[in-house]
């Protein structure tokens, strides 16, 4: 397909990211009814994918470089427009943060009657490199934080067919062959010597000093793969995985695979076990195991992130 490097376009944005401080911790008590959030997001997920499905390994396929040279398409814009086409005219007093757009604190700057602060995250593509190249291991995610917590999330990968999605106190599902939803529940594996564990890449823990961490967590498991973006996130809440790590994530990025994993049973953090999406990494596990991983991923030696 042709690359075409920095085209003209809607000015996608280029600046930083920032979402609201989140509670002391995300399993705070919350008692609010989720369910016509979680209905929105599901319809937004499906606006999203009539979008990029209908642009998926096209040979004509407008891809520009970003100031942070990383990619970005012409479904990435139209994704993301798409979905606050949709916001606007429904939750026009919520936020918005998206990747290709940025921040809008919406016309009532995000706060609702009841004090609390609402702010929809939204990536249109995670996993544009795989996009572009016409592999179908890419996903739009949408989330809803109130007060700085995930509570609503969507992981939809048209191109497979698959989708998942969660709100607080809703449970955490995926859709089958049948038609019919399934309930997710991570595993209950207790040992980390049988854990099958994924991370993004070596390079990756490279660049922030915690290659010897990453080498002695695929010493103590059983299995280890990078499966890469979403997807493994996924594969913790169904099961598969017992451990799901990066660095160098955007709130974009996280945000709506908060309350999937959590809401499967699984626990979520960053990779020293702070509750935030702003950290800038992400630990995922089953729960069960998630303080033996901040154990072995703690070491004297280690050079990356502060402890």
């Amino acid at each position: 397909m042709p690359f075409i490097a920095n085209r003209a376009c809607h000015a996608p944005y280029s600046g930083g990211v920032t979402s609201p401080a989140a509670s002391p911790s995300w399993s705070a008590p919350f008692d609010a009814d989720l369910t016509d959030e979680l209905t929105l997001a599901l319809r937004l997920a499906d606006a999203a994918d009539a979008v990029t499905m209908a642009r998926f390994d096209a040979a004509d396929l407008d891809v520009q470089v970003k100031a942070d040279a990383t990619h970005v398409t012409e479904a990435d814009l139209a994704t993301e427009r798409a979905i606050r086409d949709i916001l606007s005219h429904e939750r026009p007093n919520d936020g918005i943060l998206g990747e290709e757009f940025g921040e809008d604190a919406g016309v009532a700057s995000g706060t609702q009657p009841s004090g609390g602060t609402r702010q929809w995250i939204i990536d249109p593509i995670d996993g544009t490199a795989n996009y572009l190249k016409g592999i179908p291991m890419w996903t739009t995610l949408i989330a809803l934080a109130i007060d700085g917590v995930p509570r609503v999330g969507v992981a939809s990968q048209p191109a497979l067919g698959r989708r998942w999605w969660a709100a607080t106190g809703l449970g955490a599902w995926t859709n089958t062959p049948s038609g019919e939803p399934a309930r997710l529940a991570v595993s209950g594996v207790t040992n980390v010597a049988e854990a099958s564990v994924s991370f993004q890449s070596i390079a990756q823990w490279d660049e922030v000093g915690r290659a010897d961490d990453l080498l002695r967590l695929s010493r103590a498991v059983w299995r280890d793969r990078g499966y890469g973006d979403t997807w493994p996130y996924m594969l913790l809440a169904e099961g598969r995985l017992e451990f799901v790590a990066e660095f160098d994530v955007k709130e974009y990025d996280i945000a709506a695979l908060v309350p999937i994993v959590t809401e499967a049973g699984g626990r979520f953090t960053d990779i020293d076990g702070a509750d935030s999406i702003s950290s800038r990494s992400s630990l995922a596990t089953n729960g069960a195991l998630h303080d033996d991983f901040l154990t072995l991923l703690t070491s004297p030696t280690s050079t990356g992130q502060t402890r």
